[in-house]
């Protein structure tokens, strides 16, 4: 009887460590492999009417989307970007330098081993497959070579039909199977943009201060949905230059914040109509975080 109460009771701590493991990686994950269910609704902007203006609706994203390798002040992602887009992914976040005919992804001074030619290759390839969705850019040049960038990208796209290059407020009718491009200060080709942040800055001294600066910001977002402007906020944070900052990585901090955000944002599905937040940039984010901020739309 002894032996089956001990059995009894490794089963039952087994599962509980499977379904808080499991329960972690909904919202926050660093795993690199991409494991949809059957049932996932990978063109999830199908569902939206083709009159809703796209800064009416919220956008699932990411922040530094191309950072995989640097180490861990670095890297911000885990999913290649291919599984990104599969997963609900639908803004991203690019820094680029150029040097010769080539525009490279960096982090920092970290080569994210793409260029950013590769980066479009692999968008386009995604919406010809799914022509209802739609994926919005940020590129950010270094600032001393803004011209180059802005020239280097303009030939890359040259006259493609697919790339919303206007600074004009579309509805989703007009971008769909569209790559968007958002401007703001060094690059100037797209939407305008608006961060919740200001100056985009992502520092942070103490982990628990972040939740509530992350509901000032999507509060301000709220505000500005519906503009002419695309509103975006990021929910990354590291500590770096800051005391015991190297504990706080951006992975660290994502994991703490992941979960929280997706709570947060849970609270508003009773709303009818639900609220507006504009885009949201986030660290390592799970598949369920993903479909509650896309299912925000669902008026």
């Amino acid at each position: 009887m002894e032996g089956g109460h001990k059995r009894l009771l490794f089963t039952h701590i087994l599962l509980s460590v499977i379904f808080l493991c499991h329960g972690k990686d909904l919202f926050f994950s660093d795993n690199g492999n991409l494991a949809l269910p059957e049932s996932y609704n990978i063109p999830w902007m199908a569902g939206i009417e083709d009159f809703r203006t796209l800064s009416l609706l919220t956008i699932p994203g990411t922040h530094d989307s191309m950072a995989f390798y640097g180490g861990p002040e670095v890297e911000c992602q885990a999913l290649p970007l291919k599984d990104q887009l599969r997963a609900g992914i639908r803004f991203l976040d690019l820094k680029v330098f150029a040097l010769f005919d080539t525009l490279y992804v960096m982090h920092g001074v970290m080569y994210e081993r793409s260029t950013f030619k590769e980066v479009l290759d692999t968008v386009r390839t995604f919406l010809a497959e799914f022509q209802s969705e739609a994926v919005l850019i940020r590129v950010k040049p270094l600032s001393f070579e803004q011209d180059t960038a802005n020239h280097m990208v303009q030939s890359l796209i040259g006259n493609d039909q697919n790339v919303w290059v206007s600074s004009g407020m579309p509805n989703m009718g007009q971008v769909r199977g569209k790559i968007v491009f958002l401007q703001k200060n060094t690059f100037t080709i797209g939407i305008p943009l608006l961060e919740t942040n200001g100056n985009g800055k992502t520092k942070i001294k103490n982990v628990a201060d972040k939740d509530n600066t992350i509901i000032k910001q999507l509060n301000e977002a709220t505000e500005f949905c519906g503009g002419d402007n695309a509103v975006l906020t990021y929910t990354s944070g590291h500590g770096f230059g800051a005391l015991w900052g190297i504990f706080q990585t951006p992975k660290r901090v994502a994991e703490r914040v992941d979960p929280w955000l997706n709570d947060y944002l849970r609270q508003f599905y009773p709303n009818h109509p639900r609220p507006c937040f504009g885009i949201i940039a986030m660290d390592f984010p799970g598949i369920d975080l993903i479909q509650t901020v896309r299912n925000l739309n669902k008026w």
